[in-house]
């Protein structure tokens, strides 16, 4: 299922209570740029869809075109999948919706960059011997609290890498990565 932020949700849930999918009026404390921002990316990924208001049955617009007419948004079939609401009217997806991906991709683990502060902090913590907070400190010129952030945020965190530490006599607390 794709995901979605809470205001995203909620102007979905909406737009599937009405029977003619329409997602207006959005909430209440989504307002000019915010709101232009939200629907711009529901449009982008095919939840909304702008259509032709029928201001004599006093559809809600969503902006003017210019020449008098205005342009209300409905809810796509795509829009309803995301919430997990199957459309009624599934025979007439368009063509190719029934083949896009139901699972989302796996997400890219993270790697990184050669040359960097990080960089030179895995190869420390990867070597035989491990590294203290005081050698990691020199060769980065980082703060103590730095390296401990970045060790417990960075690495073991956002890389899910397994640091470890021990104490080594003649050298304190050495923290060291298993090898690549």
């Amino acid at each position: 299922m794709t995901k979605l932020s809470h205001t995203q949700t909620i102007i979905l849930s909406r737009a599937a209570q009405n029977e003619d999918r329409i997602a207006l009026p959005l909430p209440e404390s989504l307002r000019g740029g915010a709101a232009a921002k939200v629907v711009g990316a529901m449009l982008a990924k095919g939840f909304l869809e702008e259509v032709d208001a029928d201001m004599r049955r006093g559809e809600p617009v969503w902006r003017e075109t210019g020449d008098g007419h205005g342009v209300t948004l409905v809810a796509t079939d795509a829009g309803l999948a995301a919430i997990g609401i199957e459309s009624a009217d599934a025979n007439t997806a368009p063509a190719g919706a029934a083949d896009a991906p139901t699972e989302e991709p796996a997400p890219k683990a993270r790697t990184p960059r050669e040359g960097t502060k990080q960089a030179t902090l895995i190869a420390m913590l990867r070597a035989p011997d491990g590294a203290t907070i005081e050698e990691i400190m020199a060769a980065t010129n980082w703060q103590s609290h730095t390296v401990r952030g970045a060790m417990s945020g960075a690495l073991k965190k956002k890389l899910s890498l397994d640091v470890t530490s021990e104490k080594v006599e003649d050298r304190g607390r050495v923290y060291k990565l298993p090898a690549a």
